[in-house]
């Protein structure tokens, strides 16, 4: 076991351990989106029915579980980390915010959508994490004022009792259903005038509580923070997410919906580890953040290994390679289609989950000298302000 780096440890390689968590889940992300490509006949339900998925279905979409929560922490963590080296400090870190979360509303409802659906006009915007990063970093533009103390509150009160709402809902035409929609509530919302359907994917309320509690775990990772300590909090709070979520799924009281035992070992801890994704339950964000914080301490403890560096390529340049592989596997579906056909249906698809999974390694190789060039060039490049942006 390598040794605790040293509080002295440079900032530059502490902030490797943050863009290679980003790679590490930009990577399952890209794996579960050539699931949704490729593998759409065997589409899963959220949260997923553990005794009719197989296994290697089951926990490919597990583990692209990680990808939102890990995403949204570490948004607010790098805000805070911006706002530490800019003159203005929260002032500016609450513009950066605002601009860069309008930003992404308007690249969801947009490009990306296109990128999904390739119609337009579009018959449907299906509001994604795109949209409810660029909504969370709206609401912390507005948070960071607040002090650190009651911005912990705030966002353990957001992640650990929003579910306490799950009974709440308002029928279409109450005047509440379109903003409950957006809060809590998946569902459609419908244009007056307009032959356009809003599928509002990602409820917002406890992705806010998220992005709070990475910004408030800021000072962690500050300019001259002791690293030992950090890592220590680290590992404390990561262990501390995961014993309370194996306590409260034992307890089966609270938290997400009740799981069942299976026939055999694994059927039962798939059943365990069935967690509901829209709107993110309380032990879904306990689980995926508790194995975040543990990853993220380990990244840090391995600075100097050499695998950690391609990952911190695509943990540098995120937006880019989400782009970027969305258009991707778009135009590759679109040209499988017309080479071989439907041959699931109205679908084309791999017959096997292993060809998802090959799919999605080639792609990364393939992908990787592409986002590596744009890294490189908005690290040089710092003086283009729009390149923050991506």
């Amino acid at each position: 076991m390598p040794e605790i780096p040293p509080p002295s440890m440079p900032a530059r390689a502490r902030l490797l351990s943050i863009d290679a968590l980003r790679g590490l889940v930009i990577l399952f992300m890209l794996l579960d989106h050539v699931r949704e490509t490729f593998y759409l006949h065997h589409q899963v339900p959220d949260p997923m029915v553990a005794a009719e998925t197989p296994s290697e279905l089951f926990f490919s979409r597990l583990l692209a579980h990680l990808c939102a929560p890990v995403f949204v922490f570490l948004t607010g963590l790098s805000a805070f980390l911006y706002a530490a080296k800019q003159p203005g400090g929260r002032a500016a870190a609450s513009s950066f915010l605002w601009k860069r979360g309008l930003f992404l509303v308007l690249l969801e409802v947009t490009v990306i959508n296109f990128a999904w659906t390739f119609q337009f006009p579009p018959a449907k915007v299906f509001l994604q994490v795109i949209w409810i990063i660029g909504l969370s970093m709206l609401a912390l533009a507005a948070l960071v004022w607040l002090p650190r103390k009651v911005l912990i509150v705030l966002g353990i009160v957001l992640v650990a009792g929003h579910n306490l709402l799950d009974g709440l809902h308002f029928p279409v035409g109450h005047a509440l259903h379109v903003p409950w929609a957006i809060l809590h509530d998946r569902g459609w919302i419908e244009l007056p005038g307009a032959a356009l359907k809003l599928r509002t994917s990602y409820p917002l309320l406890p992705w806010i509580g998220v992005i709070a509690l990475g910004y408030a775990a800021g000072p962690w990772f500050a300019a001259g923070a002791d690293a030992a300590q950090r890592q220590r909090r680290q590992l404390g709070w990561g262990a501390g997410l995961l014993a309370g979520f194996v306590l409260l799924r034992l307890l089966d009281v609270y938290g997400d919906k009740p799981w069942t035992a299976g026939d055999t070992a694994l059927a039962s801890w798939m059943g365990f580890l069935n967690i509901t994704k829209y709107p993110p339950s309380l032990l879904f964000i306990a689980l995926t953040l508790g194995i975040g914080l543990l990853l993220l301490r380990a990244f840090e403890r391995r600075q100097g290994a050499a695998w950690l560096a391609p990952l911190a390529v695509f943990g540098a340049a995120p937006m880019f390679f989400y782009v970027l592989h969305l258009y991707v596997l778009k135009f590759l579906y679109l040209g499988a289609e017309a080479a071989w056909g439907r041959n699931h249906g109205a679908l084309f698809g791999f017959d096997a989950m292993w060809m998802v999974w090959a799919a999605a390694a080639v792609l990364a190789v393939a992908l990787y000298p592409a986002v590596r060039a744009f890294a490189g060039l908005k690290a040089r490049r710092r003086d283009i302000a729009w390149l923050k942006y991506l």
